[in-house]
């Protein structure tokens, strides 16, 4: 899988972590920095990231901020990009099922790296459910196309 991954200053150390694990498990990723603990403005590293998977770059992507809620808001800014915060092994799992979430957002002041990591792995492995889901990203992508000015 390609998957795009940043973060700022506050989930550097934990996107090292990540970043490391996405390695071993072989897929192909691609850092979107920050790159290191000095404070930055997190919107411009959710941006890349976004823009990165919203582009069809990317499979996925990756973000981790200090709560995951100023990520999640930039990322879902961008045409096609269902980004998901999550906070434990339920709401990976269901982003992904119920969702199709193509970005995974976490917050490294909330989790702890260990649980970030077991986070991760939940939602690379669950896969999308489709069915009554789809007609509901379907909806989704209207509302989206309507409101955003995606091109279709």
């Amino acid at each position: 899988m390609t998957i795009a991954i940043g973060c700022d200053h506050a989930g550097f150390a934990c996107k090292e972590q990540v970043k490391s694990l996405l390695h071993d498990l072989g897929h192909d990723v691609e850092d979107f920095g920050c790159y290191s603990e000095e404070s930055v403005h997190y919107p411009e590293y959710g941006a890349k990231v976004a823009q990165a998977v919203s582009q069809g770059k990317f499979e996925c992507g990756i973000l981790v901020c200090g709560t995951g809620i100023g990520m999640s808001v930039v990322a879902n800014k961008f045409c096609g990009v269902r980004a998901a915060l999550c906070h434990d092994l339920f709401t990976a799992q269901a982003c992904r099922e119920h969702n199709d979430a193509n970005i995974l957002v976490m917050g490294a002041r909330v989790l702890t790296c260990d649980q970030v990591k077991e986070i991760v792995m939940t939602y690379l492995k669950t896969p999308f459910a489709g069915g009554r889901h789809a007609q509901r990203l379907e909806l989704i992508a209207m509302i989206e196309a309507q409101n955003m000015k995606c091109r279709k």
